[in-house]
């Protein structure tokens, strides 16, 4: 008999029956209540340990957004209480989902007695704390994540700039293509400087509505609009003394890309609906999966602006130029979601390496992240797979391994690529794919 106290919320008579009679056997004590409607009440007054939440309570409505929203509304209400979602449609991405909003687990009608009752007994577990050591121990938010630094000679190269000009205080462009990790790396910048017990503050700056740009970034005064019921410092005033880290800089309009000069370059700044200057002490970060020179060859970008935040340039290749992190980072995420979802998975089986390093990973980073994640969540064994990673089958790049080693089809690809060109660096680097860095780091490797 597990003592934990189980709600279940299920429209459905017969299953609410079925399930009183079940787990009346195996918990201290079962409630069930029809409609997610009388929650609050009974959160308040059964104080259950696990909630197993039906996801549609609507006839002919099965999308499942009814049971994401109970979910949120319990974690609200009752922070301390573990929801298992209870669904009669196998949909992975909704479960996926309702584990990222907070839900301990899920189980699919028709359901196995075994396997239900194992999870509410978790989830009770969960619960009352008995959990709690596992995750602060696997170090969830710890040096995980951190910076990973590959052997590769193009992060090598990233990474002796970054320990020359980390505690120098000077203005860092980040550049690479989304999803390669620059908010990673600026944190690391952050934390390598003499800055680092000061905040680091992150704007998107691309998110920021232009009706909002000023007041986010500068701050206001009471009064100074409709919605200003009090003073409030900008992100800017924010990080006085730390850095500013303006993430997407490339999508700032051109007509508010003056204000953010002006600044800079002042070095203070002024709230919307005020006249005094505040002076302001920041290490600017700025990064952009954007052509940011381009741009300002269009006039998409102030040239002095451009150069005021590019005092020390930064780029990141994508994944697919870092294989030999492909695996580490993949094994750092197994560690971090296992942790966070209570999950026995421990690594990845040499099938399931292969087909990652084999994976193109045009969404660089965060793809590889989500496909971890997603694995790990449905995972059935402490190993994952290669039908785990739920990829397309593997790429013409794995099946050369046994006949031709990576090196090999890389340097013939360049010479190839060279020859076509005429030796015209901008048009081979662009055919490859790769940065003109990159590429010059490769030119040299293979000494073409």
């Amino acid at each position: 008999m597990n003592k934990g106290k189980i709600l279940v919320v299920d429209d459905n008579e017969g299953i609410r029956s079925a399930l009183r009679i079940l787990l009346n056997r195996h918990f201290q004590a079962v409630e069930v209540i029809p409609s997610p409607v009388t929650l609050g009440t009974a959160l308040r007054e059964f104080r259950p340990d696990a909630v197993l939440l039906d996801m549609n309570f609507q006839t002919d409505i099965c999308t499942g957004n009814e049971g994401l929203y109970w979910l949120g509304e319990i974690k609200r209400m009752s922070p301390g209480t573990a929801v298992v979602l209870f669904t009669a449609y196998a949909d992975i991405a909704l479960a996926v989902e309702g584990m990222k909003r907070g839900a301990a687990d899920f189980v699919v009608k028709p359901w196995d007695n075994d396997r239900l009752v194992a999870v509410l007994a978790d989830a009770c577990g969960r619960a009352s704390g008995a959990a709690a050591s596992v995750q602060t121990a696997a170090g969830d938010d710890g040096q995980d994540n951190g910076m990973l630094w590959g052997g590769n000679s193009a992060m090598t190269a990233v990474r002796a700039l970054v320990d020359k000009v980390a505690d120098t205080g000077a203005s860092v462009l980040i550049t690479g293509e989304n999803g390669t990790g620059k908010d990673v790396l600026a944190a690391e910048i952050h934390r390598l400087s003499d800055r680092y017990a000061r905040p680091m503050v992150c704007v998107d700056a691309g998110a920021i509505p232009e009706t909002l740009f000023e007041s986010e970034l500068f701050g206001h005064v009471k009064g100074a609009f409709t919605d200003a019921r009090s003073d409030r410092a900008g992100k800017i005033e924010q990080a006085d003394g730390g850095t500013l880290f303006l993430d997407e800089i490339g999508n700032i309009p051109l007509h508010l890309q003056a204000k953010l000069l002006r600044a800079l370059q002042n070095r203070t700044v002024v709230r919307v609906g005020d006249t005094r200057a505040i002076p302001v002490d920041i290490r600017l970060i700025c990064a952009t999966n954007r052509d940011i020179e381009q741009m300002v060859r269009n006039g998409e970008f102030r040239e002095d602006l451009y150069y005021r935040i590019n005092t020390i340039h930064i780029h990141i290749p994508p994944l697919r130029e870092r294989q030999d992190e492909i695996v580490p980072l993949a094994q750092m995420f197994v560690r971090r979601f296992a942790a966070r979802y209570h999950r026995n998975v421990e690594g990845l089986t040499p099938a399931a390496e292969s087909m990652l390093v084999g994976h193109r990973w045009n969404g660089n980073i965060r793809e590889l992240q989500n496909c971890i994640e997603k694995a790990v969540i449905l995972a059935g064994s402490p190993l994952l797979d290669a039908p785990d990673l739920g990829l397309p089958a593997a790429e013409s790049v794995v099946r050369h391994y046994d006949c031709e080693p990576l090196e090999i089809m890389e340097e013939k690809t360049i010479r190839a690529a060279m020859e076509k060109f005429g030796g015209n660096l901008t048009h081979v680097a662009k055919s490859l794919n790769i940065s003109r860095p990159t590429l010059y780091a490769k030119l040299k490797k293979y000494n073409i």
